[in-house]
């Protein structure tokens, strides 16, 4: 398919079609992206609670690295979007090799950061001494794949937003599918504990970074070319314009996380084992739905851009409906097998099982909201409304969701440590009816 073909499809293809067409490989890709951390907790749980501990203080790390990834990614893949339904092909090439080679050199510099104030990060980051060992020995080894682990995140949206999603699901899987024969084999073979799971993790991303970046070379796809790499004012304005939204959402979560750590320290290793189980478990719930939004984008960014405004309303409604009813069955589900979900990841584990399945209970009561939250902020972003979209995209895991873990854990103890995100999400929700509302009446 040329580049010609690609915008008839994306502008004049029935939208239902289109966008399920779209997101079946973006849905694929986002539960292949929860499983490279669930696959680490689901190993590392045999190791004992501390040591799963360890691996939940390194996840605000690796939220920081998909938040710099994603910053990049969306920020030039929104403009790429938009540039190719106007048929300005030139232009989204250089805006392709500037976004990639920029998320490389932030890798870089996390990596040198990260590894000269590994001991002083692990601590910062929430962890007790008991899980502070397996925190340092599985950071210093995930900082290792830093520059590339970015880039990947920045190849796979920039393929997603041409429309061709299906290159990054392969990528994406061939290194989920990768890991999860390298980390037991590391962890239980090796006997290389819990730097194993790290060990494991980064040679599997750097097995989805080679193929994604092979995937640019197909089906029209824009290829990364460094002659074409062009970190002036107007490319990287650009790339905060569109990427400031997901920096927030992706960088807030790191902090939350980091936050829910500090507030569960007094309670003890079990707590933090718990919570860090129902985020990840959660995230792999919502993860369906962000990849079913994704599928949204590149549809959205290509008729924004041709002036095809009906389209575009037509396929964020659709997405929401569709992503409300998702979400429906998956909370009752959720919480009819609550228990059994967390008792496969704190194996033996009765106090943590215990503490993680009625926190997981709380979260699904408000889970279905996300629908509604997500399309609202990829919408916004898509269309170049950079700070409605980072209000939406800050409030749910940051801008509330850190005062309400902070004031609940003081005010409730451990059930306030618990409400805070459900508290977030009904509130995110009643800002995003407002925000996107507005939206919706000035697209004419």
């Amino acid at each position: 398919m040329n580049s010609n073909e690609k915008f008839l499809r994306m502008t004049t293809e029935p939208v239902e079609k289109l966008i399920c067409t779209l997101a079946a490989p973006t849905i694929i890709s986002m539960l292949v992206t929860s499983f490279y951390n669930m696959a680490d907790t689901y190993f590392v749980g045999s190791l004992g609670k501390s040591a799963v501990g360890g691996v939940g203080i390194a996840y605000p790390l690796m939220n920081v690295l998909q938040a710099f990834g994603f910053f990049f990614g969306h920020g030039s893949g929104n403009y790429m979007s938009r540039e190719l339904g106007k048929q300005n092909y030139d232009s989204a090439e250089k805006m392709s090799a500037t976004g990639f080679f920029t998320a490389m050199i932030f890798g870089f510099f996390i990596m040198i950061l990260g590894l000269i104030f590994c001991d002083e990060l692990v601590y910062f980051l929430g962890a007790t001494h008991t899980i502070a060992p397996y925190a340092k020995d599985y950071i210093s080894i995930i900082l290792i794949g830093a520059p590339y682990m970015t880039a990947s995140f920045v190849l796979n949206n920039q393929l997603r937003y041409q429309g061709s999603a299906f290159y990054s699901m392969i990528g994406l899987a061939t290194g989920a599918v990768t890991n999860l024969f390298l980390t037991p084999l590391f962890i239980f073979v090796f006997d290389l504990g819990v730097a194993g799971a790290a060990l494991g993790t980064i040679i599997s991303q750097l097995i989805s970074f080679c193929l994604l970046l092979l995937g640019t070379r197909f089906s029209g796809n824009i290829r990364i070319k460094f002659k074409c790499f062009t970190p002036n004012r107007f490319y990287l304005r650009e790339i905060v314009a569109g990427g400031t939204p997901s920096l927030c959402r992706q960088g807030l979560a790191s902090v939350a996380t980091t936050s829910l750590n500090v507030a569960a320290n007094p309670f003890g290793d079990e707590v933090i084992a718990a919570m860090s189980i129902v985020s990840k478990v959660m995230m792999f719930a919502n993860s369906a739905v962000i990849g079913f939004g994704q599928g949204f984008q590149p549809v959205c960014g290509f008729n924004y851009g041709a002036g095809n405004y009906k389209r575009v309303k037509k396929a964020y409604w659709f997405c929401v409906k569709s992503g409300f009813i998702f979400l429906v069955i998956a909370s009752i589900i959720c919480i009819i097998n609550g228990e059994w979900a967390l008792s496969q990841f704190a194996k033996g584990e009765a106090e943590v099982i215990a503490i993680g399945t009625k926190a997981f209970r709380f979260q699904c009561y408000t889970m279905p909201l996300n629908a509604l939250i997500v399309l609202s902020n990829m919408l916004a972003q898509t269309i170049r409304k950079p700070f409605r979209a980072s209000i939406l995209a800050a409030s749910r895991q940051g801008l509330i969701f850190i005062p309400a873990v902070i004031i609940g854990s003081h005010v409730a103890g451990l059930t306030g440590i618990m409400l805070a995100q459900p508290i977030s999400d009904a509130i995110s929700f009643i800002l995003a009816i407002i925000i996107i509302s507005d939206i919706l009446r000035k697209m004419k």
